[in-house]
């Protein structure tokens, strides 16, 4: 009778044991399901992807001048602007270039025995690089206005953008010679344009 009682109460300590194990794997299992939802589930936090949080340097919030200054930078005035400054400034230095290294410089064509001063020589310097200077601000704004207008136009910023602003911007300067002049200015500054963009891109 002893045996039988002992033998009853190790079975509910067994039944008792299972129990609370069961318990305790459903409640594991509930734990890691709700992880689950939480990591890549529904309730699943959105993160900021702030490069301050991913170890890189934060980023303030532009103010509203700072984007009124980005606008303006990538405008089509501001663009030909700068354009222009650029091609005057190359030009005017390319034509000083090119008239040193010109023996004519300074000669006067009625008398070409005689020696230039040097006053004479610098002052042809000068108008000649006046000369290239003001031709190529013309073509630079010209062409960066032609390109940035053309590339508003399309919605795209490709290879195809310069060689229209090249055909548009040698045809208009050829044209003042004549329509063949303006044809051949046309497809010369296209085929430099795309040259240029080949080998930039």
């Amino acid at each position: 009778m002893a045996a039988s009682s002992g033998s009853a109460s190790a079975a509910d300590s067994d039944l008792k044991d299972l129990d609370l194990v069961g318990s305790d794997m459903g409640s594991s299992t509930i734990q890691y399901s709700m992880v689950l939802e939480h990591l890549i589930g529904d309730k699943r936090a959105a993160k900021d992807l702030n490069p301050g949080v991913m170890g890189g340097l934060p980023v303030p919030a532009k103010s509203d001048e700072q984007k009124m200054i980005e606008r303006g930078m990538e405008s089509c005035a501001f663009k030909s602007v700068l354009a222009c400054v650029g091609g005057f400034v190359l030009g005017g230095a390319f034509g000083v270039f090119t008239a040193g290294i010109d023996t004519n410089v300074g000669f006067d064509p009625k008398d070409p025995l005689r020696t230039p001063t040097a006053r004479e020589v610098l002052k042809d310097m000068g108008q000649r690089g006046m000369s290239y200077a003001k031709n190529f601000a013309i073509v630079g704004a010209m062409f960066s206005c032609t390109e940035c207008i053309i590339e508003s136009h399309r919605g795209k910023s490709d290879w195809k953008n310069a060689v229209y602003s090249g055909c548009v911007t040698g045809g208009v300067i050829g044209f003042r010679a004549g329509l063949k002049a303006g044809v051949l200015g046309c497809g010369g500054f296209a085929a430099f344009s795309a040259a240029i963009e080949y080998y930039l891109r």
